[in-house]
């Protein structure tokens, strides 16, 4: 008998590769899906709308916080994020597990809603190698790469309240990391 699925919460800091890790686990392993995050963010080049986000302004982001749409919301960098509450519902309603790869402050707001959560925290190797990552994305200017450090700053030591930790130093073992940890849970009984 399918029970309900499983929520699992990816995050960590930007630039630290949590969209490549998640292309590489789903290349590796099936059965998971993929909540698709909204944003008010302008997409950047190859992003697709439906795909990697739901691109919407920021007008119809705040009618839908007030109408309760979304499981969690923040804003970060000037822009609003959150993960649409329905499509969470119905893949954990049939069974399915659900990924959503959201910031720190949206996972602790999905653990006061969701106490079963599964929240993994991916770090980089270090600072400096998260700095470079961020210089090589070539999409922010010298301010805002330097409020994206120091935000990372504070996140890492966020990792207290998650359940896993996951460094990206390759992206082939985080990958398979990540899969180990989902499969692990998968097989954990259930109070």
């Amino acid at each position: 008998m399918k029970g309900q699925g499983r929520l699992f919460v990816l995050s960590g800091p930007s630039g630290v590769g949590k969209d490549s890790v998640l292309e590489a686990l789903f290349q590796r392993m099936t059965g998971v899906a993929r909540s698709v995050s909204a944003t008010t963010r302008v997409p950047r080049t190859g992003e697709i709308d439906g795909k990697d986000y739901h691109f919407i302004t920021r007008t119809q982001f705040e009618a839908d916080i007030e109408k309760g749409l979304f499981l969690e919301y923040a804003e970060y960098a000037g822009n609003l994020y959150g993960t649409p509450l329905r499509g969470v519902q119905e893949q954990r309603a049939a069974g399915n597990d659900i990924l959503l790869k959201i910031e720190v402050q949206g996972a602790n707001a999905v653990r006061k809603i969701a106490s079963d959560a599964i929240l993994i925290f991916v770090e980089p190797p270090s600072l400096s190698v998260l700095e470079g990552r961020l210089r090589n994305r070539a999409t922010d200017d010298e301010a805002l790469i330097q409020a994206r450090l120091e935000r990372a700053r504070t996140e890492l030591e966020c990792v207290r309240w998650y359940d896993y930790r996951l460094v990206n130093d390759d992206l082939i073992s985080a990958a398979d990391t990540l899969r180990a940890i989902i499969v692990a849970e998968r097989s954990r009984v259930r109070a």
